[in-house]
């Protein structure tokens, strides 16, 4: 007897053990299982696929409408613009005119007074010049006389 026959028994005893405690059945078993829960891995690996390219899909619609958005908010953000650039050139122009005339009102205003303080002017100046004129030719008798002539033209006339 000798090494290998002890080998072989050996051998023999090996496989008669692993056939008792059924090991090709149980790592069959334990392959089988692997390969349905690697199914299961990739069955929900596409899931998760198909949910992310529908995510996608909803963020760039989502993108999308937010860019139209955007535009539509940028363009009536303009014509806002446009209308209070329109009402601030309309009212700045009726400031300019009420203040062009207001200020015509004041230069005429002041034309008419001018013209009446020179009216008063010249009304004082000839009643004093008269007054001189008549005083000189008259004697004192007729000075009230003249004096009261007088009044009377500066209040007919002022």
């Amino acid at each position: 007897m000798d090494n290998s026959f002890w080998a072989f028994v050996g051998l023999i005893l090996f496989f008669v053990i692993i056939w008792y405690v059924r090991a090709p059945q149980k790592v069959g078993k334990t392959l089988d299982d692997r390969a349905v829960r690697i199914r299961q891995e990739i069955e929900e690996a596409r899931e998760l696929k198909e949910e992310a390219k529908q995510q996608l899909a909803e963020y760039q619609r989502r993108r999308r409408e937010a860019e139209v958005e955007a535009q539509d908010i940028l363009a009536a953000a303009k014509r806002e613009a446009a209308l209070m650039l329109e009402d601030a050139q309309r009212r700045n122009e009726e400031y300019i005119t009420r203040r062009t005339a207001m200020a015509e009102a004041k230069i005429a205003q002041a034309e008419t007074d001018a013209i009446a303080e020179v009216r008063a002017s010249a009304v004082d100046l000839a009643v004093e010049a008269a007054a001189k004129i008549l005083a000189d030719r008259q004697s004192a008798e007729g000075g009230r006389f003249i004096n009261e002539s007088i009044a009377a033209v500066r209040k007919n006339l002022n």
